[in-house]
């Protein structure tokens, strides 16, 4: 069936229903009913979408792009047909107009977050690979980038919406700037605090329950304790020492030296590595040597932490194998920046693949790899 046929089918099972004896809020349940029972193959339907026009890298691609966030398009789907399902209220008019900018909402919150999430997915799978192939370095810009892209997913949903229930926002934008320039006169030091709030909500040098140390003054010895709450217009924290409460405004707090104690942390990983032969001692050093290398030019790799370790399993014959174990730190300031290390880690893994397989070596890497916290001493 083509598109045309099942426009045709639609737009005919339409005209029975609406012509039919039964009350159009009942169809409306029913379909209500039926988008919650198919909305749950939206992924399905999109993989059917990529490998139609994607046939040879359609599996790739929904498994790297799509698989990962099967229950925001789950969501996004289902939300949508409900939205759809809608349209035989209208002869219900005050119900209509009650319910239908609830359902705008949801569906507009649904697809912005499924677009971050899809966004993010894009950047951490080809983004990383797009970085690398043009020789740039790999940092935490491209989380700033993520935050920036996710910014102007919510600037779009917050217009599409506004669009949706005919808000006039260019009417609504002059009347906040011309109010705008009266309020800041009048409450200067409370917008500073505001926008203070707002810059630590994006940048998160700190969240609530992390110890932190900060310097209020250049005479006074550093403040160290516990984030207990992060206000609209100040953060509270809760002293190691005397267990008093400091609190000090977000304009402040949001230029000063902040060190992050609770973020001192590092995470071990253990890759166990399964060599199908015994290696001899130029190819044990060789293997040393090839994931040193691609160890210790990964971004966020604590600098010379890589240990390997070469040795023959317990219970096999002499010569049938030798096993590495590696073990290195990751460092991270969030566990964002930590999930950005990781993916590196996976094409660390590939390029140490390709390049023992070029001198003959190969190996088989159990799975999953071993993530461990360090804890943090307080």
């Amino acid at each position: 069936m083509n598109l045309t046929e099942l426009r045709n089918t639609i737009s005919a099972l339409y005209q029975t229903l609406y012509s039919s004896s039964i009350p159009n809020y009942v169809i409306c349940l029913g379909f209500v009913f039926l988008s919650i029972l198919t909305g749950r193959y939206t992924p399905g339907f999109v993989s059917f979408i990529i490998k139609r026009f994607a046939p040879e890298q359609g599996k790739t691609i929904y498994e790297e792009l799509v698989s990962p966030i099967q229950k925001e398009f789950q969501v996004a789907g289902t939300l949508v047909l409900i939205a759809l399902s809608l349209v035989w209220l209208q002869d219900y008019q005050g119900l209509y107009n009650f319910i239908k900018p609830f359902i705008d909402l949801a569906v507009t919150i649904s697809i912005a977050w499924l677009a971050s999430r899809f966004f993010r997915q894009l950047l951490r799978v080809y983004g990383i690979e797009l970085i690398q192939r043009l020789g740039l370095e790999i940092d935490e810009l491209l989380l700033v980038v993520e935050t920036l892209g996710n910014v102007i997913i919510g600037f779009i949903a917050a217009i599409a919406f506004a669009q949706s229930q005919q808000i006039n926002l260019v009417g609504l934008l002059t009347s906040l700037g011309i109010g705008g320039i009266a309020i800041a006169f009048a409450a200067q030091k409370t917008l500073e605090q505001l926008l203070g709030t707002i810059v630590l909500y994006l940048d998160r040098p700190f969240i609530q329950g992390e110890y932190i140390r900060v310097s209020l003054n250049p005479h006074s010895e550093d403040v160290f304790g516990r984030v207990e709450s992060i206000g609209l217009r100040s953060t509270k924290l809760r002293t190691a020492a005397k267990s008093t409460l400091v609190i000090v405004p977000n304009s402040i707090m949001a230029n000063l030296d902040i060190e992050n104690i609770t973020r001192g942390k590092k995470v071990m990983v253990l890759l166990y590595l399964d060599f199908q032969k015994f290696l001899e001692e130029r190819e044990r050093a060789l293997v040393e040597q090839v994931i040193k290398e691609s160890t210790d030019a990964l971004f966020g790799i604590d600098p010379g932490s890589t240990t390997i370790h070469l040795f023959e399993p317990e219970g096999n014959s002499h010569k049938s194998g030798t096993r590495a174990r590696v073990t290195f730190f990751i460092l991270g300031s969030s566990e964002n920046s930590i999930q950005l290390r990781k993916r590196l880690l996976e094409l660390a893994n590939e390029k140490i693949s390709k390049e023992l397989i070029t001198y003959g070596i190969i190996f088989t890497m159990q799975d999953p790899t071993v993530y461990v916290d360090s804890p943090v001493t307080v």
